[in-house]
Order: C-alpha cells, then sequence, then structure tokens
C-alpha cells in the first residue's frame, strides 16, 4: 500500500518543498508511469535555488534574460534529482503536478493525470552525474512499492516534436542496467549517448 512506504504520497528520503501548482488526479487513475525530465535554470546553470523558486513561484523574472522566457510559468514536477544526487519533492505523488503538459504515451492523452514527474538538474546534451541515476533508480525502487509504475519515458517521448528532454544525453541503457526491469517497460530504440 502507498502509505506504508510514502505517507501522503511523499517520499521520507526526500527534502519537502510544496508546490502550489497542483491538481487532483482524476479518481480511479493508477499512476503507473515515470515520466523523465531535465532541467536548469538559467539553462547550464548547476546549483542554485531557480528550480526550487520556480516550482514554488517565487522565481524573479527579472534575475537572469533567459526567465522572461517562461515568465509567469506555474509548473511543478514530484521530484527533481540535484546533480549531486540530492532528492527534492514538490508535489505528493497522490497528486497531478504540472510537468508534462499537453501529452500522449502508448495511447494514453494527459500524462499528468497518471505519472510522476521527475527531472533531473542538467541539459539534453550535456551528460547526467553517475550519482544521478543511481538517486533515480533508488527512487523508483521505491515508487513501485507504493504505486503501479511500470513504465518509464521521457518527456521527449510523450511530447515529441514539442520537448527533448532527457534528451541524447541521458543513458537509458545504465537507467535499466540499475533497475533491472524489462525493456519493455522503456521507450523503444533507446541507446547510450
Amino acid at each position: 500500500m502507498a502509505s506504508d512506504f510514502w505517507p501522503q504520497g511523499w517520499c521520507p528520503q526526500a527534502r519537502r518543498i510544496d508546490s502550489p501548482n497542483f491538481g487532483p488526479r482524476p479518481p480511479g487513475t493508477p499512476v503507473n508511469l515515470a515520466l523523465i525530465h531535465s532541467i536548469s535554470l538559467p539553462p547550464g546553470v548547476y546549483g542554485g535555488d531557480e528550480i526550487e523558486r520556480l516550482f514554488t513561484n517565487r522565481l524573479d523574472w527579472n534575475a537572469h534574460p533567459y526567465f522572461q522566457q517562461i515568465r509567469g510559468a506555474e509548473v511543478s514536477a514530484h521530484f527533481v534529482i540535484r546533480r549531486d544526487g540530492e532528492l527534492l519533492q514538490f508535489v505528493s505523488a497522490h497528486d497531478r503536478a504540472w510537468h508534462a503538459g499537453q501529452s500522449s504515451w502508448r495511447g494514453r492523452d494527459n500524462c499528468n493525470d497518471y505519472s510522476i514527474g521527475i527531472e533531473l538538474e542538467g541539459l539534453e546534451d550535456h551528460p547526467f552525474e553517475r550519482v544521478q541515476y543511481q538517486a533515480l533508480a533508488d527512487l523508483l525502487q521505491q515508487a513501485i512499492k507504493a504505486y503501479p509504475i511500470d513504465q518509464i519515458a521521457g518527456h521527449e517521448h510523450v511530447a515529441p516534436g514539442r520537448k527533448r528532454d532527457p534528451g541524447q544525453a541521458f543513458d537509458w541503457p545504465a537507467l535499466q542496467a540499475l533497475l533491472g526491469w524489462d525493456q519493455q517497460c522503456f521507450p523503444t530504440g533507446i541507446t547510450s549517448p
């Protein structure tokens, strides 16, 4: 049962930072997709608190020219994994975070309804850190004890042409090796960078 592993949908190993950007999942919708993203704010800058500020609607839009492109965005993900492997949680996994936008996976639209959104601090074309893969694998091993997750995809797979994260630098085979999950759980045609 989910409450045994993640009370009220919160992972005990994560640093909790509540985001106001969430809503209820449709009643009776099983959470069976882990949706992987990448993010850095400003792009290519790591280690600051800008991601936390964005997901909590406290980002100073004037602090960097790039922020004008995302001004007013009200977004969130359930989790963020920092470059050093630190795990942050912004939305209870019981709830619907606002991370996928217009999306479809294996014939089902509105991925936010049935997915857990996980952001890795990074850029699409920059290699991710080994510690991030381990933290992601650990998180997913916990998640499947709490929810019927049996599929993993990237934002690029559920919103092709609109999104390209986690991108070419994400090592899907490395994640699969860490998890030991069957290939059918992953997007088809994935390769190592």
